[in-house]
């Protein structure tokens, strides 16, 4: 049963997704912040983004978004911003010290990929990305399915 687990892509996703999950909260608690966090930091675009884009590119829970867009106005990490011309809309962006704070996630990620880089090859690693990246859109279509189902 155990081989069989291994030949599994949901078992594997999931046991290395949970170790450098893992591994990304350790560092990040060694820069005072959490790995959901950061994973903010590096996705809010210079210009502002809107508050609804970031939990679909997050994979995150509204709720859950919510808490910690709170968190990190709170630490001073961003702010938020109405649309001037479609006031309904709220963009967020990162203040000063979001920024610096921003550039030291940024070192770290750095620092894990070249680490991965030194040792996989460029043609191995470009296979990687287009497995994921199908695997990724097969999944789009078994949840737009689902959803579909439910209505």
């Amino acid at each position: 049963m155990e081989n069989e687990k291994k030949l599994l892509i949901d078992f594997v996703l999931r046991q290395t997704w949970h170790k450098v999950a893992r591994m990304y909260n350790q560092k990040a608690a060694q820069i005072d912040i959490t790995i959901s966090i950061g994973f903010i930091l590096m996705i809010i675009d210079k210009e502002g983004t809107p508050s609804t884009q970031l939990g679909p590119r997050m994979g995150m829970e509204p709720t859950s978004l919510s808490r910690t867009l709170k968190t990190m106005e709170e630490m001073g990490f961003l702010r938020r911003e109405y649309d001037k011309v479609d006031k309904r809309k709220v963009l967020i962006f990162l203040t000063e010290a979001g920024i610096a704070k921003r550039k030291q996630t940024k070192e770290v990620i750095l620092d894990f990929n070249n680490k991965l880089f030194a040792k996989i090859s460029p043609t191995k690693f470009k296979t990687f990305i287009d497995v994921m990246t199908r695997i990724d859109t097969i999944t789009e279509k078994e949840l737009k399915m689902l959803n579909e189902a439910e209505k």
